[in-house]
């Protein structure tokens, strides 16, 4: 378990990212800072990259604490999980000094191998996760983003996908972006690396929602709030369903969501909620 983790669990002082890493920087001066730093109160998770001098590159180290931090504990007291960034920059995308041929493919396969664990993890974990976007999201930073449940940015924000421009077309992010904004929309900026506003991404689909700045915090946390008061069984059977029949045809996701429709009202949370609507009080989930 990380020092972070550690004092989170013990409970000592703010939950806060920042009091957090104050608190680590001043017990242990000769740890670099961690990654990622992860807070969790009242079923809300909140991961924060914390590494802006390298603009939160998804490096295979920044990959692989993502993933800890995201698969870490999934019990019943988490209801949702936010991704969130410091500094200007949300994410670049991949480190490309891992990608020179002194690395070596071996370890080239160890990181697209990492990235795409973690997006799969993303939309498999029983959760919602939200991606809280401050600043400019590029390549696999713009998969991350594409890649979550739900996504909220200020309007500061920009996405771009510029890759081609190095010579590294963002194949994989393009799994991401593709399924998230119309095609045309995908390969304008997979062609051109150009980048699209936070405005232009709500209009497209990438993000859901685009506020002020100052409000991005705020607006994040009421979403992830208002998700924590519904049934965590019934929100995980959504979710699964939900990205299963989506690339079924229309036929086949029909005959899937009716079944999985029964299979809701047989939970006991399903009749409860019915109940509760029926008698005009709040449900008590057993979730």
């Amino acid at each position: 378990m990380s020092k972070v983790q550690c004092l989170l669990r013990a409970g000592r002082g703010p939950c806060t990212a920042a009091a957090i890493l104050r608190r680590c920087s001043s017990t242990v001066q000769h740890e670099p800072p961690p990654l990622t730093v992860t807070v969790q109160e009242g079923g809300i998770r909140k991961i924060t990259m914390n590494n802006p001098q390298k603009r939160n590159a998804l490096s295979l180290s920044m990959l692989q604490s993502l993933q800890k931090d995201i698969s870490y504990e999934v019990d019943m007291n988490l209801r949702v999980i936010v991704i969130t960034a410091e500094g200007p920059v949300f994410s670049s995308g991949h480190n490309l000094k891992e990608f020179t041929s002194a690395q070596g493919k071996a370890y080239h396969t160890e990181v697209f191998n990492a990235c795409v664990k973690l997006m799969k993890t993303i939309q498999t974990i029983p959760v919602p996760v939200i991606a809280q976007v401050n600043g400019l999201a590029t390549a696999a930073g713009c998969q991350l983003v594409a890649s979550c449940d739900i996504a909220v940015a200020s309007d500061r924000s920009k996405f771009a996908t510029p890759g081609v421009n190095v010579g590294l077309f963002c194949s994989t992010p393009a799994v991401a972006l593709g399924r998230a904004v119309p095609r045309k929309v995908a390969l304008e900026m997979l062609f051109t690396g150009e980048p699209i506003s936070a405005y232009d991404a709500l209009m497209h689909g990438l993000v859901s929602k685009v506020v002020p700045e100052e409000n991005l915090e705020t607006e994040t946390m009421r979403i992830a709030s208002k998700i924590c008061e519904a049934s965590r069984s019934v929100v995980a059977l959504g979710k699964a369903t939900f990205y299963k029949q989506i690339s079924q045809s229309l036929e086949e996701a029909y005959e899937l969501t009716s079944q999985v429709m029964l299979e809701n009202l047989d939970l006991k949370d399903g009749q409860e909620g019915i109940e509760a609507f029926i008698q005009k009080r709040k449900p008590l989930w057993t979730n």
